[in-house]
């Protein structure tokens, strides 16, 4: 259930409606606008129903939620987008962000190398694995917390926000003092402990779509988080698995104007890990700024041939400029700010 505060409605009004929901053993989810505060009641249907606010001082009416993800339905803000702020940088509405970077930290060397092409050349934060999710547990796993160090050490230099994976709940705090970013992986968007325990460190969280998931899942993961009280979850396309063998993932462009529809929450893509190979990269990035995406997150390696993991698929730090400066020519032209800063 969504209860919409009239314009000029009072603290003690909300407080009053939220402790209403409370008592019914249901929780609150307040978010407060420039004219309106809403405020979301989640819980057992026949306690929402029963809650009886229809008149309440304060309160100008009531929207049922009908989507099994509530605080991630459009509904929630009543057609208004979210616009997720990053140190400056704006992921949502209007705006588009561009987020590159290696795919998993080497070494100090490259991840400074990387990152400095980038931070010069439009990117507005800075990627970088230092716990990886691999098929075999004989590959390289990440560098860990050496690797947060040459996180903070590039995020200290270029001044770019970091987006850095967390695996493990037992990581968490490692990885908070570094990430401005949390990105949770395709292969843990439904591992509902970790999603919560993120959603309790109030940072930003990046959640990329399952191999296999369809929309709705992925925007139940999202509840997980949204349901810790933390607002900013940027949704990600980066590919699912279907019949077709002729390259990596199906990239799905159109989970984002299906998922602008579905929900208030930006969406950004990942063409690098749909396409597979850097030659493909650029044309489904072109494309996914003309879907509207609010963002890309894109691999960008200094030596992509020499590249620990996923070299193929990286664009070499030579090009990342003309790829930029292409992409947020398009995302202009689909009516998006570029944030650069």
């Amino acid at each position: 259930m969504m209860i919409v505060m009239k314009e000029g409605a009072t603290q003690e009004q909300i407080q009053a409606v939220v402790g209403r929901v409370e008592s019914v053993g249901c929780s609150a989810h307040v978010s407060q606008g420039e004219l309106l505060t809403v405020i979301g009641a989640i819980g057992e249907r026949d306690r929402v129903t029963a809650l009886g606010l229809e008149g309440a001082p304060g309160v100008d009416h009531l929207v049922p939620i009908l989507k099994p993800y509530k605080l991630a339905s459009a509904q929630f803000r009543k057609g208004e987008r979210s616009v997720i702020e990053v140190d400056g940088r704006k992921v949502g509405g209007d705006h588009f962000t561009l987020i590159a970077g290696p795919c998993t930290v080497e070494s100090r060397e490259q991840t400074l190398a990387v990152a400095r092409t980038v931070a010069d050349s439009g990117a507005a934060m800075l990627r970088g694995g230092a716990y990886k999710p691999r098929t075999s547990p004989y590959s390289f796993q990440g560098l860990g917390a050496e690797g947060l160090r040459f996180l903070q050490e590039a995020k200290d230099e270029t001044g770019l926000p970091v987006v850095t994976e967390v695996m493990d709940a037992r990581d968490i705090s490692d990885v908070a003092e570094v990430a401005d970013v949390i990105q949770i992986g395709a292969r843990n968007m439904q591992n509902y402990p970790l999603l919560s325990e993120v959603g309790r460190t109030g940072i930003p969280v990046l959640l990329k779509r399952g191999l296999a998931s369809t929309l709705e899942e992925l925007l139940m993961a999202a509840e997980y988080v949204l349901k810790e009280g933390n607002e900013r979850v940027i949704l990600c396309e980066r590919g699912i698995r279907t019949f077709e063998t002729g390259y990596r993932f199906t990239l799905d462009l159109l989970a984002v104007p299906a998922l602008h529809e579905l929900s208030h929450l930006p969406v950004v893509i990942d063409p690098s890990h749909a396409a597979g190979r850097r030659d493909w990269v650029k044309p489904m990035s072109l494309a996914a700024a003309a879907a509207g995406a609010d963002g890309i997150i894109v691999e960008v390696h200094n030596e992509p041939e020499e590249a620990i993991c996923d070299g193929p698929q990286a664009l070499p730090t030579e090009e990342f400029a003309d790829y930029a400066e292409q992409v947020r020519q398009v995302a202009e032209v689909a009516g998006k700010a570029v944030s650069t800063v």
